[in-house]
């Protein structure tokens, strides 16, 4: 019996991205057949996500899966649509269509809105970037784009790829014997600086290895095409393309409470949250300040673990405690990183050729990694 008193606790899963699957894929895990699993996702696949910075330099296409196979393996019921909004009393969710879901415990996992936050720049969509940047790596193997900028805005999504991007296009430009600057402008004290000083450094030394120029510290504003305006102090960068970071805002949760400027949904360590009984989140849509496919899924597994315990089963709940992983691509091998983060500063910070954890993958989470790793080798 769960604490409910049901025999099976109804557990709502809003999000079908990298917390929504490893939350039900702990569920399943840590409770078994106690939990009855209900996921609202709006798209119909997951999509390796961290690979698609590949795609517009011919490389193979990221990995997509089908949700409703994976909600088949794991036996849960697959609605197709958005959060529209939350009724806690009644413990029910209303989607954009007008469905009503009911649930026992609810995990929202829905994700960040990313937004255009630069007038005069190429702000990137994940969806897209193959379409986007197709031309652009055409226009600089040929010689016709000579000087570049990438940017960041100060309310920055998880800044990685931009690095990538960048090192990606220096190769191109170098194996065309095309000439190009690059410059990357952050708000960050140093280059991927949220993985301490130690990685940091190695970054920095492998983009100036890649004739990447890193402006830090600077906010910028993009005042007309072509122009890349640094603050503090007015310099201004003159560039004939400008490629930037979205900015992120929490996704729209009408009856969710919310004290975030930026609309992000406040958690406490456990990921319950506060003033909503049974209500937890995970991922990109919470307040924590550091956006990452791997505390997302951290996230998700310290909210299974008290879901589970709330149903019934024999789980002690533990705290969110956040660790991030990167695995640089662009250079001539990757460069893996690794931090231990206190808010979004690192207290330790390990970095090398070598990844010091397992599976190898862009997406380290306990239960989703291998098991998008075996469904990839089954293939």
């Amino acid at each position: 019996m769960s604490a409910t008193g049901q025999s099976r606790l109804r557990v709502l899963i809003a999000g079908g991205g990298v917390a929504g699957l490893e939350a039900a894929l702990a569920l399943r895990d840590l409770a078994a057949d106690r939990v009855e699993i209900t996921m609202l996702a709006p798209e119909p696949e997951f999509v390796y996500r961290p690979l698609r910075v590949t795609e517009p330099f011919a490389s193979s296409r990221a990995r997509h899966y089908a949700l409703d196979e994976i909600a088949r393996e794991l036996e849960l019921e697959l609605v197709r649509g958005s959060f529209g909004s939350l009724d806690a009393a009644r413990r029910t969710v209303r989607t954009e269509a007008g469905a009503q879901l009911h649930y026992d415990a609810l995990l929202l996992a829905l994700g960040a809105r990313p937004q255009r936050r630069f007038a005069h720049a190429l702000t990137l969509d994940e969806r897209q970037l193959d379409e986007q940047l197709h031309g652009l790596v055409q226009d600089v193997e040929a010689g016709y784009v000579r000087k570049l900028a990438f940017i960041e805005p100060a309310q920055m999504p998880w800044p990685l790829p931009i690095y990538e991007l960048a090192l990606m296009t220096a190769r191109r430009a170098w194996e065309m014997s095309a000439e190009v600057s690059i410059t990357v402008v952050t708000p960050e004290e140093g280059p991927l600086a949220v993985f301490g000083a130690t990685a940091s450094e190695a970054v920095q030394g492998l983009l100036e290895e890649h004739g990447v120029l890193v402006i830090s510290s600077a906010h910028c504003e993009t005042p007309a095409p072509g122009q890349v305006a640094l603050g503090p102090g007015g310099r201004v960068l003159h560039v004939e393309r400008v490629v930037a970071l979205p900015e992120l805002a929490g996704p729209a949760t009408p009856g969710v409470p919310k004290h975030d400027l930026h609309g992000f949904i406040p958690i406490d360590d456990h990921c319950r949250v506060p003033g909503l009984e049974h209500v937890y989140a995970a991922g990109d849509a919470t307040e924590f300040p550091v956006k990452h496919g791997a505390l997302a899924a951290q996230q998700a597994d310290a909210a299974a673990a008290s879901i589970a315990a709330l149903a019934g089963a024999p789980v002690t709940p533990t705290p969110f405690e956040p660790v991030i992983y990167g695995t640089l691509l662009g250079g001539d091998r990757p460069l893996y990183m690794r931090a231990r983060l206190a808010g979004d500063r690192a207290l330790s910070s390990e970095v090398g050729d070598e990844p010091t954890w397992s599976p190898q993958a862009k997406i380290v989470a306990r239960y989703l990694a291998p098991y998008l790793e075996a469904r990839a080798a089954s293939r």
